[in-house]
């Protein structure tokens, strides 16, 4: 069956002219496929390998027992799951040269990408109101972060993370593809196939501007304001060791923070554009791959607790062999 023939079988079922889209990847030249291949593939292991190995730290050493260790660990799920909605499909079209995406297997990403960049959004600033109570309220701060209060925290994250996400891919699904299916893009999300659809896109446009105002400005507001205070607590300490100490664990945090939500920022604010470009791309491969990828990077590197704890688990297993 040809893709017209599957096109006009669905316009009938269910008022979608187009089955299937055309994912058009990162590059177009046959002869650089195997070297984008071999450039995924270990960007994917190191991403994987990376926070799985962060996790199995925080999980075995009883000193990263604690709530910035505990939100840490959660962020490196995420950045597993976020990497791997994109990637192993990115990695199996260029293996096969197969450049077809069923609309529901789309969609289905889409859906799937927004809720973990959603909970990333939210368990950010978890982190940041962490750091705000252990700087700014160290005499309440095991009260007022208590273990019960971690976990509504990623709850509350996981809840409104998945209402967004549902809330995009719904309104998504309401809109008619009748005429070309090729994404200019390694994945689906909203700004390319709203280049994409026949109907009038300007209330998804809106909704995707006033959710993401909530998801992402206010969280983004409540980081800046966190920090703000520990930046007025952390200039009142005295020695020059007790800020440099204060400040050496938030630089981490505020480090992910920036490339997050200025990747997200650009990606997002750019909707008006009439021609999504290669720009478009490198973004992606920012909110997709790098992100995920450097976040385990950024911990490890400014972060002797967790150095000390992956190299006792790596002398531990030597040792065992």
């Amino acid at each position: 069956v040809s893709l017209k023939e599957l096109m006009q079988q669905e316009s009938g079922a269910n008022g979608t002219a187009i089955a299937e889209f055309i994912l058009l990847g990162l590059v177009e030249a046959p002869g650089l496929q195997p070297v984008a291949f071999v450039l995924f593939l270990f960007a994917y292991l190191v991403t994987v390998g990376g926070n799985l190995s962060i996790l199995a730290a925080i999980l075995v050493e009883p000193k990263l027992h604690t709530p910035m260790y505990f939100f840490l660990g959660n962020l490196s799920v995420l950045d597993v799951g976020c990497i791997s909605v994109t990637v192993p499909s990115v990695l199996s079209r260029l293996l096969s040269y197969k450049r077809v995406v069923p609309y529901g297997a789309c969609l289905t990403q889409l859906f799937f990408f927004h809720l973990f960049v959603g909970v990333d959004c939210f368990l950010l600033t978890a982190m940041a109101y962490d750091r705000f109570l252990a700087i700014c309220r160290p005499l309440t701060y095991s009260t007022r972060m208590s273990q019960t209060v971690q976990r509504m925290l990623v709850a509350a994250s996981w809840v409104c993370a998945f209402s967004n996400a549902l809330t995009h891919t719904v309104a998504m699904s309401t809109l008619n593809f009748c005429g070309p299916n090729v994404i200019h893009h390694f994945y689906c999300d909203l700004p390319q196939l709203f280049q994409l659809s026949c109907s009038s896109t300007q209330i998804n446009k809106l909704l995707l501007f006033a959710v993401g105002f909530l998801m992402a400005g206010t969280p983004m507001a409540l980081i800046v304001i966190s920090y703000i205070h520990v930046a007025v607590a952390v200039l009142r300490i005295r020695s020059a060791e007790g800020r440099k100490k204060a400040f050496s664990t938030c630089c981490s945090h505020l480090t992910v923070v920036a490339i997050f939500y200025g990747s997200g920022i650009f990606n997002y604010m750019r909707l008006g554009s009439t021609k999504l470009s290669d720009k478009d791309k490198v973004v992606g491969i920012f909110n997709t791959v790098i992100n995920p990828m450097l976040n385990p990077i950024i911990y490890s590197l400014r972060n002797p607790d967790v150095q000390s704890a992956l190299w006792r688990m790596l002398v531990g297993r030597q040792a065992l062999a």
